[in-house]
């Protein structure tokens, strides 16, 4: 029943609960793994096995180290609000995987200064990381769908009064509305009818006084930068949580660096952390990476090059499409051909113009610049973009320094005017693949993929990296999204 002891208990307390059962989860998984793997190695593995460490003994001792392993996750940011109730995407399982190898490793170290043999054997040490990483990942997959049944239910969630004239308004009154399972509920909206949803009318508030004396709030979230101290002070008042969504100035300061000029401290203002030491580091990932991987495609490139051929002798199996990189910079992009002659080079409209099938073109653009069985590609073509073939050649610009392995999807620079964000996706190389790339590819509509892009430029690290190189072998080997 709304608005029981137990209800309101729980919504000031949400943020601590939920972490809490997530902490407790991960205790139980790695105590589990550990207990699976010695069960593992001593009764289903029939090998003989030489070591005097019991049962108990190896347990107990696991168990008195679990906080270790616990402020380990924690340092890996595992416990962040967005983490425990969002998808979290890629980040996660990277993580996690790091912690269960490091968890392994702090039991190896305190072991070997303790002078005491905690693995009885190797095999147990190997078996323990890998059941780290699947106990923990099956856990909170567990834990987050109670997490969301929990909010279904209308427990631990949080009332939202939403603030300001912006376009985010809108945005975050419809997603409130609508996900149940965000943990949040829309008590009110207090801004111009243009920026309310339709259906959401009635929701709307004269004044952010009027709407606090009509409602029960937990959260007031504001979107625009008016009367910003005010409206913090009501918060402060009320002791609510306050979110405040920048603008996108204000957000690109989140990398900024104060320096001191003369004697005036100035912020210098970085759109990325793909900079520095971390821009070198990735750099020479990518050619250590492309000459390897030029080195091991040879072959299936010389026999995609002879299938082209072998189809139309008269054209080069190879196309260079013109597309942008960092600073706005122009390169050609290699592919293997997968066009028919007479509309290489053409846009979709002069394309289907040209063989009499204008009407294709309002299909082709309103499915994501995607048609099953488009007739401008071949047979080859088909299969080339199906298993992805057709981008191999790209390991030469990324060895070039056109582009990188990962990064934002190249850009033909016509399309420009369609990327309000395009200064800040040209700030850093463009990639093969991508986070919008292994998030959907053209299964996800244009916004979305640009709005990934945007994400990863601001978000970068050697983690993120890293999960997406692994999530684009997987989409690969399913063909997930190539079209």
């Amino acid at each position: 029943m709304r608005g029981t002891w137990y209800n309101e208990s729980m919504q000031k307390k949400s943020d601590y609960v939920l972490r809490l059962c997530l902490v407790i989860g991960d205790a139980v998984a790695l105590i589990a793994s550990f207990a699976a793997a010695y069960y593992i190695r001593v009764v289903v593995d029939p090998r003989p096995y030489f070591f005097e460490t019991q049962w108990s003994d190896f347990l107990w001792t696991v168990v008195w180290l679990v906080p270790i392993m616990l402020l380990i996750i924690a340092s890996l940011g595992l416990y962040r609000k967005s983490i425990v109730i969002n998808k979290s995407r890629m980040p996660e399982r990277g993580r996690l995987l790091v912690a269960a190898v490091l968890s392994v490793a702090a039991l190896i170290v305190y072991g070997y200064y303790m002078d005491k043999q905690i693995f009885p054997t190797k095999a147990i040490t190997v078996m323990a990381m890998g059941l780290s990483f699947v106990f923990l990942l099956v856990e909170r997959i567990l834990v987050r769908l109670m997490i969301r049944a929990i909010f279904r239910n209308d427990y631990a969630v949080r009332r939202v009064i939403i603030v300001g004239n912006a376009k985010n308004t809108e945005y975050l009154a419809d997603y409130i509305a609508s996900t149940p399972e965000s943990g949040y509920r829309l008590a009110g909206i207090v801004a111009g009818k243009r920026y309310i949803p339709k259906d959401l009318k009635k929701r709307q508030y004269s004044s952010l006084k009027d709407a606090l004396r009509r409602t029960k709030v937990d959260v007031i979230i504001q979107t625009d930068e008016k009367s910003t101290e005010y409206v913090y002070k009501q918060a402060v008042n009320r002791h609510l949580l306050y979110y405040f969504v920048p603008s996108e100035t204000a957000l690109s300061s989140h990398f900024g660096e104060l320096e001191l000029i003369g004697n005036t401290p100035a912020v210098l203002v970085m759109t990325t952390p793909l900079a520095g030491v971390n821009a070198v580091i990735k750099r020479a990932f990518d050619i250590v990476f492309a000459v390897i991987g030029i080195i091991i495609v040879a072959i299936p490139m010389l026999i995609v090059w002879i299938a082209i051929k072998c189809s139309d002798m008269k054209h080069s199996a190879f196309y260079a499409d013109e597309r942008l990189t960092r600073y706005n910079r122009r390169f050609k992009c290699y592919k293997f051909r997968t066009m028919k002659p007479e509309y290489s080079g053409m846009t979709a409209e002069e394309a289907f113009t040209k063989m009499g099938k204008p009407e294709l073109i309002k299909k082709y653009r309103k499915n994501g610049d995607y048609m099953k069985n488009d007739p401008r590609i071949t047979k080859v073509g088909n299969f080339l973009r199906r298993t992805s073939l057709d981008e191999l050649p790209q390991l030469f610009n990324i060895l070039m320094g056109d582009i990188s392995l990962i990064g934002p999807r190249a850009l033909l620079p016509g399309e420009l005017r369609d990327y309000g964000d395009r200064s800040l996706i040209l700030t850093v190389r463009s990639g093969l693949t991508g986070f919008a790339q292994v998030s959907g590819r053209r299964d996800i509509p244009f916004e979305e993929r640009r709005a990934l892009d945007t994400y990863y430029v601001r978000n970068w690290s050697l983690m993120l990296d890293a999960s997406i190189f692994f999530k684009t072998i997987v989409v690969v080997l399913k063909g997930e999204g190539a079209k």
